[in-house]
């Protein structure tokens, strides 16, 4: 490996362990807010009203579900809905790790929480601007930059 490789892989680490710190920020600050929708069904009414709302569309998939085809087909038509609508998308793993940031929504009624697709819309305040969202955004932008049109980030067990 080359010096420039090793720095390559280096400064990559730090990006993905600095977005993955973002995007949990992020999820927090949106949540108290109420600015989070979570769910494919629900993700997939609120695109269909109001898309224009949506900030930041993340796809949370753990290898256990890589082998579901209808959750496949539902990514891939909610990121071309995504893609013609402009709208940042992010897939994420790490679904112990999501739940453990978000809580336990399973409480209300009383079946486990679908966190496969989680929207971002529109911040009410700028707290929730500057908790990540830019971070995300640019990441998201840089990546496309790269023909990497859905980037990847891990969520860290913590």
């Amino acid at each position: 490996m080359t010096l420039e490789e090793l720095v390559s892989c280096d400064n990559t680490e730090n990006k993905m362990k600095s977005v993955s710190e973002a995007v949990e920020q992020l999820l927090v600050a949106a949540q108290r807010q109420g600015a989070l929708t979570v769910g494919v069904y629900e993700s997939a009414k609120l695109m269909n009203v109001d898309p224009d709302s949506v900030v930041l569309c993340l796809l949370a998939i753990d290898e256990e579900d890589e082998d579901d085809i209808a959750l496949q087909i539902h990514f891939t038509l909610i990121q071309a809905f995504c893609c013609d609508n402009d709208i940042n998308i992010l897939r994420v793993s790490g679904m112990e790790r999501l739940a453990a940031v978000l809580g336990d929504g399973s409480q209300d009624t009383g079946e486990p929480q679908d966190l496969h697709c989680i929207l971002v819309t529109n911040p009410h305040t700028d707290s929730c601007k500057t908790q990540g969202l830019a971070e995300v955004a640019s990441y998201c932008e840089e990546s496309r930059c790269n023909n990497e049109w859905v980037p990847y980030v891990t969520l860290q067990a913590r």
